[in-house]
């Protein structure tokens, strides 16, 4: 005979993983763990290391509270934000008509291939003085070297994706008697959506720090410039609290960013 069974027990239920908890628990542990990384600084200054050289939690709330109330941080924000935008708009201009044309022109893209990844590979910050020397050390130059940084992230990224469109589709286009141009309108540049929005967002940070980058090197504001004068007078707390602003500005954008990318997500040309 064969032993007798007891009751079936069901399984226990398997835990969820952590990455699938809510969003409400997730900002919860963001917020934790901030303020653990905000209690370990603060606890380090002044005894592991001299706050000479860290600041503090504390000093760099009161710097910033002070810039507030003055309203002079707003200054530099503005100034930083409008170089940042305006060098982010013209780099993907100009980005996306170079992407475009070249990834449909076969012969254009093997004759400027090598010239095209040889100024890619240049250290960008290296022209900062020349865009000084060129565009004067006014916005312009701030302008110029976003523009520089954002251009040639955007242009790989749509040559890229224009290179990846689906061959099917651009031949039934031209079955149909499609012009040169409703190709590119409605085949290639839906399909290369994906690959746009990606340098897009990759592109953003950059933006940012060549603006930072050209204001440290001439200007009279913005938050490079409110950087390199803290840094200047020693000021350590001022230093950190510049790079708070920044972290926070490099957020609200990639915010901007996906909320467009959400959007725009569904004007896209996906293959059978």
């Amino acid at each position: 005979m064969s032993p007798e069974r007891g009751p079936a027990q069901d399984p226990a239920p398997r835990r969820a993983p952590l990455g699938d908890m809510g969003t409400a628990r997730m900002v919860a542990c963001q917020l934790g763990l901030g303020a653990a990384l905000l209690l370990a600084w603060q606890g380090a200054s002044g005894t592991l290391v001299d706050d000479y050289f860290i600041s503090n939690p504390v000093s760099v709330g009161k710097r910033l509270s002070t810039w507030v109330l003055d309203g002079s941080i707003f200054i530099h924000v503005w100034a930083t934000l409008y170089a940042t935008l305006m060098g982010f708009i013209i780099g993907t201009v100009i980005g996306l008509a170079l992407g475009i044309w070249l990834g449909v022109s076969p012969f254009m893209s093997r004759l400027l291939n090598p010239y095209l990844w040889a100024l890619n590979a240049l250290p960008k910050v290296a022209l900062a003085p020349l865009l000084v020397l060129w565009f004067g050390i006014g916005i312009n130059s701030k302008i110029a070297l976003a523009a520089v940084l954002v251009l040639f992230l955007v242009f790989l990224n749509t040559y890229s994706g224009v290179r990846e469109v689906d061959r099917d589709l651009i031949d039934c286009a031209r079955l149909m008697r499609a012009t040169r141009a409703q190709v590119i309108a409605k085949i290639v540049i839906p399909s290369a959506a994906s690959w746009v929005l990606a340098g897009l967002k990759i592109s953003v940070p950059y933006a940012l720090i060549g603006a930072v980058l050209g204001e440290m090197i001439a200007a009279n504001r913005g938050l490079g410039y409110l950087v390199q004068f803290s840094g200047a007078q020693f000021d350590t707390a001022g230093v950190f609290a510049v790079m708070i602003v920044i972290a926070f500005l490099a957020v609200a954008l990639n915010f901007a960013l996906e909320l467009v990318q959400q959007r725009m997500g569904r004007w896209r040309v996906v293959s059978q």
